[in-house]
């Protein structure tokens, strides 16, 4: 997902409740249907690591669902184990990998895999003065960094410069560790991520694009899948039947998705709608609206024509009724509690068919047809 975060003036826009007697300040009331347990709400701030927050709060959920109590845990050492990583990327290609804040759900599922996991407590991710993440000057200096070893004019590159990148994201977020104690036992990344229990091999990606065969896995064209993951690709109807279904089942999702549609609010609606006429007095935030028909090619279109982006990772964990009985998507920001309705937004299908990049989710919350198209088990 692209560099996407709010700003401390847009943080403070104000706040709305959510739940079963929740009265939007500008016409929307939404009655909770089903509601999955999700970990508190974080505040991303300064930064474009949306990716980690995203996958994580997902991850952490799954623990809660299998029973395995509530964790949390450390989005920056996915981070700083990703940005070394892209790093080495950007300076193999000459900076034909971009070195960028962003990454993707797969980056985490790899981290996991690799490197394993560790608490926040452990690495709670900030080392200079402030009780807020700001990535700001963080990013100009590993961006500059990597730039002049990528695209400089070099002839040979030395044997420590990977080491001095790890120290910048060092000074900023923190060591990673490769021991620690924590509730009395001492673990390394590794064991501590095999403890949790969740086996990465069960999640997998889906999309629905049409320049890729269905029924098949391919690389998503967009910059922030630099390791170049696969996703599975569905029609559309059954890419939202996968979402319905999970939700249904007991399952949330990790959703990658554009944001930079007028109908995503940034204020206190925390509305995710597409209308289905153009309103620049944005008279739809009065009153649930028409939204436009989603097809294929519709979301085809908008991704070829660069008007569906790789902008920002949230999760999905729970359906809602508006007053007139329209279901919408329950969504997990990572902007704060004071961004949204207390943290959380509310997408209809519509927009989900048009405007998604691809999810995360648990291999058994797709129907078993769907999974047997794909070749699953």
């Amino acid at each position: 997902m692209k560099r996407l975060f709010i700003i401390a003036s847009l943080a403070l826009l104000g706040t709305g409740a959510w739940a079963q007697d929740n009265k939007a300040p500008k016409g929307y009331v939404f009655t909770t249907v089903d509601s999955l347990p999700i970990t508190s709400i974080k505040d991303q701030a300064q930064s474009g690591t949306c990716w980690s927050f995203s996958s994580i709060g997902f991850f952490e959920s799954e623990l809660i669902r299998l029973g395995k109590g509530e964790h949390d845990l450390a989005e920056m050492f996915v981070v700083h184990k990703t940005m070394e990583d892209r790093a080495k990327a950007a300076v193999r290609l000459h900076g034909d990998i971009e070195f960028a804040q962003g990454g993707s759900f797969y980056d985490v599922v790899y981290c996991w895999k690799n490197y394993g996991m560790v608490p926040q407590e452990v690495m709670p991710g900030i080392m200079y003065k402030s009780d807020r993440i700001n990535h700001n000057e963080l990013t100009a200096v590993a961006t500059a960094y990597v730039n002049a070893l990528a695209k400089g004019n070099l002839k040979k590159l030395s044997d420590v410069w990977q080491k001095g990148f790890s120290g910048i994201y060092d000074a900023y977020v923190g060591e990673c560790p490769e021991k620690f104690t924590y509730n009395g036992k001492e673990y390394t990344p590794k064991s501590y991520a095999e403890s949790l229990g969740l086996n990465m091999d069960d999640y997998i990606s889906l999309t629905s694009y049409t320049h890729h065969p269905f029924y098949e896995q391919f690389i998503i064209e967009i910059q922030d899948n630099w390791r170049w993951g696969l996703s599975y690709n569905l029609p559309l109807d059954e890419f939202m039947e996968v979402m319905h279904n999970a939700i249904k089942k007991g399952y949330t999702f990790a959703w990658g998705a554009d944001v930079s549609e007028p109908g995503f609010t940034r204020d206190s609606t925390g509305l995710c709608i597409i209308p289905a006429q153009e309103d620049k007095e944005k008279s739809f935030l009065k009153a649930p609206c028409q939204e436009k028909e989603i097809t294929q090619e519709l979301r085809q279109e908008g991704y070829d024509n660069w008007e569906t982006t790789d902008d920002h990772g949230m999760q999905i964990f729970g359906i809602a009724k508006d007053q007139n009985g329209k279901e919408y998507f329950m969504v997990k920001n990572s902007w704060n509690t004071t961004a949204g309705r207390k943290g959380i937004w509310y997408a209809s299908d519509a927009y989900v068919a048009y405007k998604t990049i691809n999810i995360l989710v648990h291999k058994d919350a797709i129907p078993k047809e769907i999974k047997k198209k794909l070749g699953i088990k």
